[in-house]
């Protein structure tokens, strides 16, 4: 399957197949296009076992934004007998407008399609900012059996709270800055790549509020404008199109508007450079940075760096979206798998461990992969024979 390796793939799909990923036999693929309830488009590819293995377990994975339909997950485990759909959301490649809510409905209809086609079982399976959005699907739909966390986060929005910078003075200029509060200043530990910095820990605590206040403002922003456009629809509909429609124009225009938000410098984790912070295996950096994180903090890329109102909301918003593991966990209470890569530069230790332990789920299982990277390169083997062996055990194969 040499087109579905990833051996010269673009910066930031490292989740795609390795050449080290090819499994020994050959593997079935097919492409499936499907149309939500809500009349969305979702595209993916049907991973099956060899042609005389028939399967009855379907593992369905997907991202907000990435296309896991070439996750590296979905070749190892089609080899070792499960049927396995990797499927983008609606919003692939670009979330300015995600909504969680709709990609929840995403989601069902993948699984919907798995049964369809004769899966007695179905697991979700969330990696990265997936994880949260299969918790989320679980938590509303009850549409899984079984739930498998990789290098999940506790949610777009809680890790945007620690890589968010809150030293931008002013929205509207993307180098206004707080001295005080900036973790790229030498006066508050910062040292040029590849120096380790030290950040004082009442610094910090002062540092992580300051990024919560950050996301209160533009959650404020946001809700504004919504309120706004909602006020002017209710205005529209009070009217008269035939009477009076100079005035219902300019309402409906107001109803119909969505205010774009663009949000500078969103990769200033001080953990990033300062490895005594959440202690872990990580190297400094991050998985988004090249290598620096300045240049990924103020360069022209970013996480949520132009946003809608209701995007930001329900995607990036710490404080506002409702994917956050925190609260989606304890909701889930199918079996549930955790594998934790201790070198993962973005997911701390810590965060997983609170994962795991909120998870309603009397079968819960935990791994730690040590030493191993966010996206398991060389260790991808390894981790999917752990996700098979845990499958054989609870779901007809």
């Amino acid at each position: 399957m040499p087109d579905a390796l990833g051996a010269h793939r673009p910066f930031g799909l490292r989740y795609w197949p390795l050449p080290e990923d090819e499994p020994a036999v050959r593997i079935g693929r097919e492409p499936i296009r499907l149309v939500t309830r809500d009349g969305a488009l979702v595209r993916g590819i049907l991973w099956t076992p060899p042609a005389s293995v028939g399967w009855k377990t379907a593992v369905v994975l997907s991202h907000p934004r990435g296309d896991f339909s070439v996750h590296y997950a979905c070749p190892l485990l089609a080899a070792a007998g499960y049927g396995v759909f990797g499927f983008a959301t609606r919003y692939l490649n670009n979330d300015t407008d995600c909504l969680h809510e709709s990609c929840v409905v995403d989601v069902e209809t993948a699984v919907a399609e798995m049964r369809r086609r004769g899966a007695q079982a179905v697991v979700l399976l969330g990696n990265s900012g997936g994880g949260s959005l299969m918790a989320l699907a679980q938590k509303e739909t009850r549409c899984g059996d079984g739930w498998i966390g990789i290098a999940a986060h506790p949610g777009e929005g809680v890790f945007m709270s620690q890589v968010i910078d809150p030293s931008v003075a002013e929205e509207s200029d993307p180098h206004s800055v707080v001295h005080e509060l900036d973790m790229y200043d030498p006066e508050n530990g910062w040292r040029p790549w590849p120096e380790p910095c030290r950040y004082e820990r009442e610094w910090l605590a002062r540092y992580r509020a300051a990024q919560l206040a950050r996301i209160a403002r533009l959650d404020a922003v946001a809700k504004e404008s919504l309120e706004e456009a909602q006020d002017a629809g209710a205005r529209a509909r009070a009217l008269d199109q035939a009477g009076h429609a100079q005035a219902w124009r300019y309402w409906r225009q107001r109803a119909v508007h969505t205010r774009y938000m663009t949000i500078y410098r969103t990769l200033a984790d001080p953990a990033y450079l300062d490895l005594s912070i959440d202690p872990d295996d990580r190297p400094m950096g991050s998985l988004f940075a090249f290598p620096d994180p300045l240049d990924a903090n103020y360069g022209r890329g970013g996480l949520a760096r132009v946003m809608t109102a209701r995007g930001w909301l329900s995607t990036w918003s710490a404080l506002s979206s409702r994917a956050r593991l925190a609260e989606t966990m304890p909701h889930v209470k199918v079996p549930t798998l955790i594998l934790h890569p201790t070198a993962d530069t973005e997911i701390r230790l810590r965060q997983t461990l609170e994962i795991r332990d909120r998870a309603g789920s009397e079968d819960r299982t935990y791994h730690e992969l040590k030493g191993a990277p966010h996206y398991l390169e060389g260790r991808r083997r390894e981790a999917m024979e752990l996700v098979a062996s845990w499958l054989e055990e609870r779901f007809p194969k």
